[in-house]
């Protein structure tokens, strides 16, 4: 099962689960939109919509007997400066992002004990281990999921059903197209705001091809024992490294290639 299979990652994989021969759902707020468009089976989800969680999961083991695989990868990208963004933008994103991707967990977690086995593979963001200018809503929900499943990892282990996280940095997907911006605009801000969007422009016209993404979600499909962290992308052992070890000089990087792309 792929959270958000029409577009970006969750399309991807769902399209190479199914050419593997894999028995593959993926789900969609508008499933009759793109049904005709993909080889497998679309089904109604709104990750944010308590009651289409709760619909949903009635319907999904209504057809089928079991769930090997749980991939959670719906979501939105919210960017701004923090101040800019309004509490109810910010909730919004935290709603669908974390909370919707708990909810829709939590309510499948019975059925995989049941099963005594299963996978949740959950597609987080590097974001979600460090953090970036006009990222402070959209890198604390990350964060939020890192943190919930580290846990979770240790409470179902007894259960032999297994977590893992994949961290992607910046790669082609639809996200941009489908992103929410801040709505206010402060005026102290103009100069900076101005550097941050043209640095992410310039960073996201740089972006790879997702296929390295997709190559460790079909990977950790079949991997008996993953690991928890996956991170993925040019660069992200430095800045990691940076980040843990020596934070002034990661920060210090950041505003230096902010302030080379708008100069």
């Amino acid at each position: 099962m792929v959270t958000g299979a029409s577009s970006g990652f969750g399309l991807m994989v769902a399209n190479q689960l199914h050419k593997s021969g894999y028995t593959v759902i993926g789900t969609s707020r508008n499933p009759e939109k793109h049904q005709s468009s993909v080889p497998f089976k679309l089904m109604t989800l709104d990750i944010a919509d308590s009651n289409s969680i709760t619909s949903f999961t009635k319907q999904l083991f209504g057809e089928v007997k079991k769930l090997d695989v749980l991939i959670n990868n719906a979501g939105f990208y919210l960017s701004g400066l923090a101040e800019e963004t309004t509490i109810e933008q910010g909730r919004m994103q935290l709603e669908t992002n974390f909370w919707g991707t708990v909810k829709l967990t939590n309510e499948l977690l019975p059925y995989f004990r049941k099963q005594r086995f299963g996978k949740i593979i959950t597609v987080g963001s590097i974001m979600g281990l460090l953090s970036f200018p006009s990222t402070a809503y959209y890198a604390a929900s990350k964060h939020a999921l890192e943190g919930y499943f580290k846990a979770l990892r240790f409470e179902l282990n007894e259960f032999n059903i297994k977590i893992a996280m994949v961290e992607p940095t910046g790669f082609k997907t639809n996200v941009i197209n489908n992103s929410i911006s801040a709505e206010r605009k402060i005026d102290d801000y103009s100069s900076y705001r101005k550097k941050i969007e043209a640095f992410a422009k310039d960073l996201f016209s740089k972006s790879p091809e997702a296929t390295p993404v997709v190559n460790v979600l079909l990977k950790l499909v079949e991997e008996k024992k993953p690991k928890f962290h996956y991170p993925i992308g040019k660069g992200v052992s430095v800045l990691l490294g940076l980040q843990h070890f020596t934070y002034k000089t990661y920060e210090k990087a950041i505003i230096k290639n902010i302030n080379k792309v708008a100069s």
